[in-house]
């Protein structure tokens, strides 16, 4: 195991700013931001995500500027209501989805800036493998996961299957195994497969979740000003 710590330079880190452009201009349609916002289209917006949901607004937000994505159906008419400024396009955006009481809901987004050895402390296993709590059974494919001394199910990673260029990680904990570094390091666990399969890997936590962003700062995921952008409320 490499002794290297979560100060230390990665010199992957070109690879992985080159793969995050690359992951949102597909995902969004557009990147980086040009302007205050900036509103594009993909096919995305009409594809169901990785749970099978289909989620017709997304966007990114650094302190430079944003990008939203919208259904090209949608995008002469964003646009021109984002001409009016930000302020105006949160307010106005639910009504071009029906939806006249939505606004935007933003998060912390993170991204993969280093790769961070914290050793191995979980195993890849299917997420429908027996012991696994059923919030990681809800994710495609392989997850990770670290058992205690006893065998028992101590802490794990689920990865959401965006595209084939990036990757959000989700992590829990179990309450008795919090406090042991277990969280970050399966999340460097997880970032470095990320990195060695060719994608990019992201992840997100809400503004208040001070833990989540201490353990995405220690696995390699700085907090650089970033915010993911979504619509909420208004349904029905």
């Amino acid at each position: 195991m490499s002794s290297a710590g979560p100060e230390d330079q990665d010199p992957a880190a070109a690879e992985l700013e080159a793969r995050l452009s690359a992951f949102l201009a597909d995902f969004l349609g557009a990147w980086p931001p040009v302007g205050e916002l900036l509103i594009a289209t993909s096919p995305a917006r009409h594809t169901p995500g990785w749970d099978g949901q289909v989620r017709p607004l997304a966007g990114v937000a650094t302190p430079e500027g944003m990008v939203v994505s919208v259904p090209p159906e949608h995008l002469e008419q964003a646009s021109s209501l984002a001409a009016a400024g930000r302020a105006a396009f949160g307010a106005g955006v639910g009504e071009l989805f029906g939806r006249p009481s939505a606004r935007l809901r933003s998060g912390i987004f993170r991204a993969a800036r280093r790769l961070v050895d914290l050793g191995e402390p979980g195993e890849w296993l299917a997420s429908e493998y027996p012991r696994l709590p059923g919030w990681l059974a809800a994710f495609p494919g392989e997850v990770l996961v670290s058992f205690d001394d006893e065998g028992r199910y101590a802490a794990g990673v689920g990865l959401k299957r965006h595209s084939a260029l990036g990757r959000e990680i989700a992590v829990g904990t179990e309450p008795a195994h919090r406090g042991q570094g277990l969280a970050r390091g399966l999340v460097a666990q997880a970032a470095r497969r990320i990195f060695a399969e060719g994608a990019t890997a992201t992840y997100l936590h809400a503004p208040d979740n001070f833990a989540s962003g201490a353990v995405a700062t220690a696995a390699g995921f700085p907090d650089l000003g970033w915010r993911s952008i979504g619509l909420t409320g208004g349904e029905g």
